[in-house]
């Protein structure tokens, strides 16, 4: 189990602070007003799996090192995306010196390698930092082709 504590997010409709943690069943929710939350969460190689193969959402996945410009260039359209999508994906950030068997295992020659993962398999990925629209872009025809265009994830199990 993740031990890490929980990210705040901030409720994208009321603006309510609310816990989220790494990992859990479901969909992350304002405790205020029932509106999806941006989830967004830090893997390693140790929790990976439960961190990005157990999530109920379509996951991307930022590999990226805190060294690398583009890297950090990215970021902020990473999390904006993640705002924007709130119910519809999760964003886990995986940083590659400190987690290279995750690295390894998908083979990442160069960073940042962005990979859309959906019940355990890779369905997408992307090399290399894009400008925000460009990003979105790929998020679309990903959420499109896994036929979760436009639509929130239901679940019995509420976070």
């Amino acid at each position: 189990m993740n031990e890490e504590q929980p990210a705040v997010e901030s409720c994208t409709v009321c603006g309510r602070k609310n816990r989220v943690p790494a990992a859990a069943a479901g969909v992350p929710r304002c405790g205020q007003c029932g509106s999806p939350l941006p989830w967004t969460a830090v893997a390693d190689d140790r929790s990976y799996r439960e961190v990005v193969e157990g999530a109920a959402l379509p996951v991307v996945v930022d590999l990226w090192a805190p060294w690398c410009g583009p890297c950090r260039t990215i970021s902020p359209a990473l999390e904006k995306l993640a705002r924007s999508y709130a119910g519809r994906i999760k964003l886990v950030k995986v940083n590659v010196d400190e987690s290279p068997l995750t690295a390894g295992r998908h083979r990442v020659q160069g960073i940042p390698t962005l990979l859309i993962v959906d019940h355990a398999e890779v369905v997408a990925s992307h090399v290399g930092a894009a400008p925000e629209h460009v990003l979105r872009k790929w998020v679309d025809d990903t959420l499109t082709t896994l036929g979760r265009a436009f639509v929130e994830p239901r679940s019995d199990h509420p976070i």
